[in-house]
Formats: structure tokens, C-alpha cells, sequence
């Protein structure tokens, strides 16, 4: 008792961290940290921001800051799906349909609008000549005169949008300066809106990577590596991995590394991307937080550079998976964009606290509240079981104040700020408390819940569940919840009272730390009615 709250009133926002975990060598400081890459959200440019994309970017952020607190040296990377045919037909898009005003006002939303336009396009051109093909098959079978229609399918080809998209992305490879001026403007445009939406979920990247910054001759150099290792073979005119030849790896497949034609998979493009951040970085941990989907791709590209001779890279790596979001979509529909996510729970949060008039009046920027308390609606449901676990998206159950919901986590958070400014005690006044004062059982097991916080810090790094500290916090404010009657503050002896105070901004700085720890803004009033008699 006598030490745990003036520790956490001391240490402040460092309590629970220990910097000493992320040390290369714990007895030799000067041998610095170990260094971890944390790969999340990675979307897709002119495509949906969907569910995947939003638990990769939770619970990344999250890892990150573990880790951080745990000191290690943190790179977080966003690895943009930013590279491909797809962006040929973008180019063809904006010059039909494309709009600088929009561009510039929205550039995600913008760039998808003209995508889905143009596949509105060439998908009906794919299907004729897809068509035309099955036709050409059967007249060659039945041994006609196909001379008019392979005409034809290849007039229908070289007029067709996919065929000016393919001919645009070539231009991009080829290095041609214009067609890569456009592209490098959409990334960057689609780069600076992302910014400003991660923001909002308190979270920021050192390094905006992507599929276009792997150079062919790094791809190159894997393919020629995993052959001249007897790695890789020939199979039907394609290059594959065979991993069932092994028994230890045989579940793992059969792994495409180029194609018939000769063009190179994600497969070459990861075992590419891999090798150079190691070179880059010289990293101790690399974590991919990717969907549960690619559980098998990223054990094939594990084991292949393992393979081929990098297990100094394989065995630093680790797929951190997850399951799916099941039912997530807008009042207007499906989900498209992490924004509409965001703006529509907002709305329900400012809906929910316009019910209690009296205390609404009480908070400064209800929209801004409502907004934090949206996007910790969102954050909390999604941590709230282990992370390979599918869930419900619902946004009613999520922007609850009743039951173990974000709103309920900032309520107590805000139940605790509105304690202090009622007391209107000092910083020394609390110093100077006398805790031996605290003889009641609920301040006794509160105070060992305080005390407990750095071994979940601790434990959740063995876990790398979020769930580990959001439950951890969760138990915690059911405990403060069954003190208030016991402990209250208001109308105390002066000395009784200073105590109580003390023990509450320990869990209030406990609590914050948590929440910040979650990546949760903490906000200092929620607008749901608390009692005045604390």
C-alpha cells in the first residue's frame, strides 16, 4: 500500500513500462535495443479499406506500442498494396472519368469511384471475348474455318480497356517518366488522406513501404536463388516450391513462384521485401499482422527463406493472424472506407449522449467526444476477444455505456477526472497522504490490482493478445465501480479524503496508461450522467 500508490503517482504515464526488456544486453546499456519491424493495415490504393485492414491496423498499432514500452526500437511500416495491372486501368479511368476537384477533395473515395466506372467497362469486354474464346474452341474442334474469329478476338483484345491498362503498366515498368508522374501522384495524395484517417486512431508510421518499392532485380535475384539452390522447379512451363516432397512441410503445399508467362507472384516479390529490410534494418523481430487467410502463404514464404538459405531472416519473422469481422457495413450500406466507419459511430455516440441533456451541456466539444468515443467504440469490440476469434460488427452492442464496451472504459475514465476536480486537492496534497489510512478491503484489493499492472505489460508481450490488458482494465473498473459507495471522497475527514484521492488518481493514471497503451484517446468527460455525492 505504502509504496504502489506513490510509485504510480511518482512514474506517472512510464509506470507499468519496463525499457529494460528491449535491451540487446541487459547487463551492457551501450549495446543498445533490439530493433522490431511491425508490418499492419496495408490497404490496397483505389480499393475498399475493409474489415481486414481495419483489425491489422488495431492491432498493429497496439503491438507497436507494446513493444515500445517494452523499449524496444519500433519501426512501424505500411506496406501498400501500391503496384500492379490494376493501376494501368486507374490510369485509363482518370483519363475518361477522372476529376481534379474530387481528386484533390477526396482522393481514396475519388480513385475507387472512377476504378469501379471503369471495370463497369471492361468486365462486359472480358466476358465477350471470353465468349468468342469458348466459340473458337469448339470451331476448332469441330474442325471449321476459325480464321474470322481469331480476327476478331483479336481486334476485341487490342481495342479493349484491359489491353490499354496492361500497355499503361508496362510504360510504368519501363520506367516511362509521365505514366509514372500519375501513378506516384495518386500514392502520395492516397498516402497524405490515409495519414490523416490513422491519426484519428492514434496511429502514425515511420515508413510508407509498398509492393512498388521491391525492385525487379531483388525479385529477380530470389527466383535465381531458389533455383540454383534446388529449391524451386519446373512444373507445366510454371516455377513452384514443392514442399510436400518433405514430410515435415508437406501440409504446407505446393508454392507458385512465376507463372507460365513468366510473371512473378507476391511469393518472389515477400522473399524480396524480406531480405532487404534485414539488409535495411538489420532487424532482431519482424511481425506481419495479416488476416488469418494468409496463415499458409506467410508459412510458405517462412519456410522458403529458410530454404533458400536466409534462416537468419525466417527466424526472426512472425505472422501475427487474426479472424474476420462478419456483418460490418454503413447506414448506407456496405463498408467501403474506414472513414465511413468511423463518421457513422460518431454519430451514434453523439445521438446516445444527446440523451442525457444536463451532463451534454457540461462537455466542451461534444462532437470531438463523441468522435473519441466512437473510435474507441470501434477499437474496444475489436480487442475484445483473442484475435483469431471472428466477431460481429454491431453498433448498438459497441456504443453501449452499459456492459464492457469502449464507452463504458472512457465513462470510467471520465468518473475518475470528474472525482478530482470535485476533491480539489494538489498533486502535493496527494504526496503527502497518509495511506495506512486505506483499511478498508475494497482499497486493499484495488491497490494489488495497481500493483499488478506491469506484469500484464509483461505477460501481454508472451500473449500479443490485446484482450490480455483490455480485460485486465475491464476487471479493474468493475473493482472502482464497487468501491465509490465504500470510499467516497466528498464530505471524508480532510486526511481520510487526501488518502481516497490518491488511491483514485493511481487508478486514473493506471487506467490511462492502459487505454493509451490500446491506443485510446482518454477523454475527461463522456456526458453519461455521474453521481455527485463522490
Amino acid at each position: 500500500m505504502g509504496l504502489v500508490v506513490p510509485s504510480i503517482l511518482r512514474k506517472k504515464t512510464v509506470y507499468g513500462t519496463n525499457p529494460k526488456l528491449g535491451l540487446r544486453d541487459e547487463s551492457d546499456p551501450s549495446k543498445g535495443q533490439k530493433r522490431i519491424i511491425v508490418e499492419f493495415s496495408s490497404p490496397n490504393i483505389a480499393k475498399p479499406f475493409h474489415a481486414g485492414h481495419l483489425r491489422s491496423t488495431i492491432i498493429g498499432g497496439f503491438l507497436a506500442n507494446l513493444y515500445e514500452a517494452a523499449g524496444w526500437d519500433v519501426l512501424r511500416m505500411n506496406y501498400l498494396g501500391d503496384w500492379g495491372r490494376q493501376f494501368g486501368l486507374l490510369a485509363e479511368a482518370y483519363n475518361m472519368y477522372g476529376s481534379e476537384e474530387k481528386l484533390q477533395k477526396d482522393p481514396i473515395g475519388h480513385l475507387f469511384d472512377i476504378y469501379v466506372a471503369i471495370n463497369q467497362i471492361s468486365k462486359p469486354e472480358e466476358d465477350e471475348i471470353k465468349e468468342k474464346k469458348e466459340q473458337l474452341k469448339t470451331a476448332s474442334e469441330m474442325g471449321r474455318d476459325t480464321t474470322a474469329l481469331e480476327k476478331e478476338i483479336e481486334q476485341l483484345g487490342s481495342k479493349s480497356v484491359n489491353e490499354k491498362a496492361r500497355q499503361y503498366f508496362k510504360r510504368m515498368e519501363d520506367g516511362d517518366d509521365a505514366a509514372l508522374a500519375l501513378w506516384k501522384r495518386f500514392r502520395d495524395l492516397s498516402i497524405e488522406r490515409y495519414k490523416r484517417t490513422y491519426s484519428r486512431l492514434n496511429i502514425r508510421y515511420d515508413e510508407y513501404s509498398g509492393e512498388s518499392q521491391v525492385e525487379m532485380e531483388r525479385m529477380e535475384r530470389a527466383a535465381q536463388q531458389l533455383a540454383k539452390s534446388g529449391v524451386s522447379e519446373t512444373s507445366e512451363g510454371a516455377v513452384i516450391v514443392d514442399l510436400t516432397k518433405n514430410p515435415k512441410t508437406k501440409k504446407l503445399g505446393k508454392a507458385l513462384v512465376r507463372k507460365k508467362d513468366g510473371s512473378s507472384l507476391y511469393l518472389t516479390r515477400d522473399i524480396g521485401e524480406a531480405v532487404k529490410r534485414h539488409e535495411l534494418y538489420q532487424f532482431d523481430k519482424m511481425i506481419y499482422v495479416v488476416a488469418s487467410q494468409q496463415d499458409l502463404h506467410l508459412a510458405q514464404l517462412f519456410k522458403i527463406l529458410e530454404l533458400m538459405g536466409h534462416q537468419d531472416v525466417a527466424e526472426k519473422c512472425q505472422h501475427i493472424n487474426f479472424g474476420m469481422v462478419q456483418g460490418m457495413s454503413t447506414r448506407k450500406g456496405t463498408v467501403k472506407f474506414l472513414d465511413d466507419i468511423l463518421r457513422d459511430v460518431g454519430e451514434k455516440m453523439h445521438e446516445v449522449m444527446q440523451k442525457n441533456d444536463t451532463k451534454y451541456q457540461q462537455v466542451e466539444n461534444p462532437e470531438q467526444t463523441a468522435d473519441t468515443l466512437g473510435i474507441t467504440a470501434v477499437m474496444v469490440q475489436d480487442m475484445s476477444g483473442k484475435r483469431v476469434n471472428n466477431y460481429e460488427f454491431s453498433l448498438e452492442r459497441m456504443t453501449s455505456f452499459e456492459g464492457d464496451t469502449g464507452p463504458y472504459l472512457q465513462y470510467a475514465h471520465a468518473r475518475l477526472c470528474s472525482i478530482t476536480r470535485k476533491a480539489g486537492l494538489s498533486a502535493e496534497d496527494l504526496e503527502a497522504a497518509d495511506l495506512s489510512l486505506l483499511q478498508e478491503s475494497h482499497a486493499i484489493n484495488l491497490v494489488r490490482a495497481l500493483s499488478s499492472w506491469p506484469d500484464v505489460v509483461q505477460n501481454t508481450l508472451k500473449t500479443q493478445e490485446p484482450v490480455t490488458v483490455l480485460a485486465y482494465l475491464f476487471k479493474m473498473t468493475h473493482m472502482l465501480s464497487s468501491s465509490y459507495d465504500v470510499l467516497k471522497v466528498v464530505g471524508s475527514e480532510p486526511e481520510v479524503k487526501k488518502a481516497r484521492m490518491a488511491l483514485y488518481e493511481a487508478a486514473r493514471q493506471v487506467l490511462n496508461n492502459g487505454m493509451k497503451l490500446l491506443g485510446l484517446s482518454p477523454v475527461e468527460r463522456s456526458a453519461r450522467g455521474t453521481p455527485d455525492r463522490l
